[in-house]
C-alpha cells in the first residue's frame, strides 16, 4: 500500500517554515504497513493542486494533504477540491455547530470568513477536527482516497492517529514492515558495503538494506515487508545478527536510538554520572544530551570555559599548562577533563578544545585541530582530530568524535571490571 503526502505553502517553499508535517506522517504510515512512495511541496496555487493530484493518483494508493485550509483569501485548497472533485460548496451543519461551540468558548464573535470554514464540498465525507475549526475532508475517487487534513501541526496528528489511520487500517488488508538498525562509527559507507557485500547479495526481494551516513557515523537498516510478522523478524534477526558478526568492532549499537542517548541508557544502567567541559562545540554536546527525557540521571552538568581564565578559573586548567601548550592542545584538553570530574564530582567527563574555524588557525594548528579527553576518577585520555574548514560541521563531527570516544573508554572499563 502506498501513500504520497502534498504539502500546500508558500511559508514552506521560502523556508519561512520546516515541513515537520511529513516526516511524522511518514513514520507513523510506516508503523501501520503503509509505505510513503513521495513528498510534494507546492505554491497555494489552485493548477499547483490539480497537478499534484493528478501526478500522485499514478503512484500512490492513499494521497494525504496537509495546509491550505484557513479562513483566509491565501488558502485555497478546498475551494480548488470543489472544483477538482466538481463538488460544489455546501454548508456541513455538522461543521457549523463545532465551528460556533469553538469561538463561543473563546467568547469571540464569529465573523464571515469563520461561518465559511464550516463548508465543505458537496460529497465529501467530513471528519471532524476537534482541536480546530478547519474540517477535515476524505474523498474517494477512481480507486484512491484523497484526505485533505489542516497545515496545524497539533491538529493534523490528532486527525491522522484518532481518525484517518484507523480508517486506512479498517479499508485495506496492510502488511508488516519490520524495521532494525545497525549504527556503526568508524569505517565510511563505500568500506562497509564492501565489507558485507556478499551478505546484502543474500537478501530476499522483501528485504533491503540501507546505508544512511551522519558525520562519524553510517547506520544501516534492515527493512523487510510481508503478511507473515513472526517470520519477518527471524530473518531479520537472522541477518542482522549476520552482518554484526562480519563487521563487529565498527557497531555501536543495534536499537534505533539517536548515539546519545544510547549512552544515557547505558550510563544509567551502570550507575554512572557524566559532566563536560566543552570549549569549540560551545555547549553543543550538553544539548544533544538535554534533549532527551532522563538525561538528569546520568548528565549532571557542565561548562562552557571558551577563555583561558575560565579554563584556569572554573576546570583548575594549569596556567603554566596554557603559556607552554596552548588552550589546543593534549596537555589542556586533558586538565580541562580531570577538572570537570573533580569539581563536578562525576565519574566520568568529556572535554573539548578546538578551533572550530573559519579563522583563528596557524600552521601547527589548523582550522579543524581539535583534542578530546575523556577522564573518570583514575586516568584521562586524550585524542587528536583534524577535522575540516567548515566550523558547524567541525562542532558536529567534534560532538560525535567525543561521544564516540567516551562510549569506547566506558565499554573498556566495563570490560576490565
Amino acid at each position: 500500500m502506498l501513500a504520497e503526502i502534498i504539502t500546500i505553502g508558500d511559508e514552506i517553499l521560502i523556508g519561512q517554515i520546516v515541513d515537520t508535517n511529513s516526516a511524522w506522517m511518514g513514520v507513523e504510515l510506516n508503523k501501520v504497513g503503509v509505505k510513503v512512495k513521495q513528498i510534494t511541496s507546492i505554491s497555494d496555487e489552485a493548477e499547483h493542486i490539480e497537478q499534484a493530484l493528478n501526478d500522485a493518483q499514478k503512484r500512490a494508493d492513499i494521497i494525504l494533504i496537509t495546509g491550505g485550509l484557513g479562513p483566509t483569501k491565501d488558502d485555497v485548497t478546498k475551494t480548488t477540491l470543489s472544483k477538482y472533485f466538481n463538488m460544489p460548496l455546501k454548508i456541513d451543519e455538522v461543521t457549523l455547530t463545532h465551528v460556533k461551540a469553538f469561538f463561543d468558548k473563546l467568547n469571540r464573535p464569529m465573523i464571515e470568513a469563520n461561518i465559511k470554514q464550516a463548508e465543505v464540498p458537496d460529497g465529501c465525507t467530513v471528519v471532524m477536527n476537534k482541536n480546530g475549526t478547519a474540517p477535515c475532508m476524505w474523498f474517494e475517487h477512481n480507486d484512491k482516497i484523497i484526505v485533505s487534513m489542516p497545515g496545524v501541526p497539533f491538529e493534523m496528528k490528532y486527525l491522522m492517529s484518532d481518525e484517518i489511520i484507523p480508517r486506512i487500517q479498517k479499508r485495506f488488508k496492510l502488511p508488516f514492515i519490520i524495521h532494525q538498525n545497525i549504527l556503526t562509527a568508524g569505517l565510511g559507507e563505500s568500506f562497509l558495503a564492501e565489507q558485507i557485500a556478499d551478505i546484502e547479495e543474500a537478501l530476499p526481494s522483501h528485504i533491503k538494506l540501507a546505508y544512511l551516513p551522519k558525520l562519524g557515523q553510517v547506520r544501516l537498516r534492515l527493512s523487510a515487508t510481508g503478511y507473515d510478522e513472526t517470520a519477518l523478524v527471524t530473518e531479520v534477526t537472522s541477518f542482522t545478527e549476520k552482518i554484526v558478526a562480519r563487521i563487529e568492532k565498527f557497531v555501536i549499537l543495534t536499537e534505533d536510538l539517536p548515539f546519545e542517548k544510547a549512552i544515557i541508557d547505558f550510563m544509567g544502567k551502570h550507575s554512572l554520572t557524566l559532566s563536560l567541559a566543552e570549549s569549540c562545540t560551545g555547549g553543543y554536546i550538553s544539548h544533544l544530551f538535554t534533549q532527551h527525557p532522563g538525561a538528569s540521571l546520568v548528565f549532571q552538568g557542565g561548562t562552557v570555559t571558551y577563555s583561558n581564565a575560565l579554563k584556569q578559573a572554573v576546570l583548575g586548567v594549569g596556567e603554566q599548562t596554557l603559556l607552554n601548550f596552548g588552550a589546543v592542545s593534549e596537555q589542556t584538553a586533558s586538565e580541562m577533563a580531570l577538572g570537570a570530574v573533580n569539581n563536578f564530582k562525576t565519574d566520568y567527563a568529556i572535554a573539548v578544545t578546538g578551533i572550530a574555524g573559519p579563522d583563528g588557525g596557524s600552521e601547527d594548528k589548523p582550522v579543524g585541530t581539535v583534542w578530546i579527553a575523556v577522564a573518570n576518577k583514575r586516568d584521562v585520555k586524550a585524542k587528536l582530530y583534524k577535522f575540516a574548514s567548515q566550523r558547524l560541521q567541525n562542532i558536529e563531527r567534534a560532538a560525535m568524535a567525543a561521544m564516540m570516544q567516551l562510549f569506547i573508554q566506558l565499554k573498556e572499563d566495563l570490560k576490565a571490571t
